[in-house]
């Protein structure tokens, strides 16, 4: 296999602020794969969770390092290069899969969730991110989204360092836009908080009460993410049997060992390709919380519509898609990934079914 890399840039239109911070611009990398007259691509960049951090260099070197090690290898099957995938970090490894998984879909000819068995039919309305602000500029962001999809599903980030002063004017705010829109249009909006981590447990306790009142449906990472599993499992179940709301993990759930160990302290995991490592963990988290009677959320980071076309192919399995991040880009390079109202459809192109659609330079390896 031959391996290029490309590092190209993305720009949102609106800016995100999180409980972490605001992004306005992420550099990413494009993975390709060639072999046998065919090439497969990926997507990768750095990220960071409050407890991870992943820079884009150095995945960039992990990657350039395995290049002669890719030289000697074929594209399948999969299982030989699991040895090799497993020694990388997610990120590095997630370029790498996306890139193998679009490879052997372009070889078959056939979208992953076709040779997967998913039915594209059973795919529901992805929700949209309104970040930290104040709530004018929230409810500002809200009506843009308005104006681009019907966006009838709404994630709300919450978790603002200002404290519950900031967090509940905003959510008093925004649910009184949705109920209002129902007035309206006679369509209900459904509304979702992400704290990303943003709480401790005795500000989350106090924040369940007016999250119910305001109609919430589920609530995603109240706590901050540990290292130590234990610990971090244990603020789940602390909250979990006072909590009227669904209790999703992301930041906490990375590969099925977390997905195992929190399983019977939540509702839900969010899935992100960039922290599974790929397509090949993200597809069996969702089918094991699937079986363990858990939701599933496929999410997205500063992310392009390669990656998110990737996460796309796995939309047949899951309960609450949040793949909006390349809705909100002014620069995309990537083109297939399309919406019906404000349902992402799976790529029906053979492998990941996205295609590059300009021109980014000069590659490395």
């Amino acid at each position: 296999m031959q391996l290029r890399l490309q590092r190209f840039q993305l720009t949102k239109a609106v800016p995100l602020a999180i409980s972490r911070g605001t992004t306005a611009t992420a550099e990413h990398l494009l993975v390709s794969l060639e072999h046998d007259g065919l090439t497969g691509i990926g997507e990768t960049g750095g990220f960071e969770t409050g407890h991870r951090h992943y820079d884009i260099d150095a995945v960039a070197a992990e990657l350039e390092a395995v290049a002669p090690q890719l030289a000697a290898l074929a594209p399948e099957p999969l299982q030989a290069l699991e040895p090799l995938l497993a020694a990388l970090s997610p990120p590095a490894r997630c370029g790498l899969d996306l890139a193998l998984h679009d490879w052997w879909g372009k070889r078959l000819n056939q979208p992953l969730h076709r040779l997967w068995g998913l039915d594209p039919g059973a795919c529901v309305a992805t929700s949209v991110t309104l970040g930290l602000g104040t709530p004018e500029a929230v409810l500002a962001r809200l009506e843009r989204w308005w104006l681009q999809l019907p966006a009838t599903r709404i994630k709300l980030k919450l978790g603002s360092p200002a404290g519950i002063a900031h967090d509940l004017p905003l959510l008093e705010g925004v649910a009184t836009a949705l109920e209002q829109r129902r007035q309206q249009t006679g369509s209900a909006c459904e509304l979702q908080v992400d704290a990303n981590g943003g709480w401790d447990l005795a500000t989350a306790r106090a924040m369940l009460e007016p999250l119910e009142r305001a109609g919430v449906v589920l609530l995603e990472q109240p706590l901050a993410p540990l290292l130590d599993p234990e610990a971090d499992s244990a603020g789940f179940a602390a909250l979990h049997g006072e909590s009227p709301l669904p209790l999703v993990a992301d930041e906490s759930c990375w590969r099925l060992a977390d997905l195992l160990r929190l399983a019977p302290h939540v509702d839900g995991i969010n899935i992100k390709l960039l922290k599974s490592g790929g397509l090949s963990e993200a597809l069996l988290l969702a089918q094991t919380a699937r079986r363990l009677g858990l939701g599933v959320m496929v999410g997205c980071y500063s992310d392009g519509a390669l990656l998110n076309g990737a996460a796309a192919q796995l939309l047949p399995l899951v309960t609450w898609p949040d793949l909006d991040s390349h809705l909100n880009l002014v620069d995309d390079p990537f083109t297939g990934l399309t919406l019906e109202g404000d349902v992402l459809i799976p790529p029906a192109g053979p492998g990941l079914g996205i295609n590059l659609g300009i021109s980014m330079g000069q590659a490395s390896c």
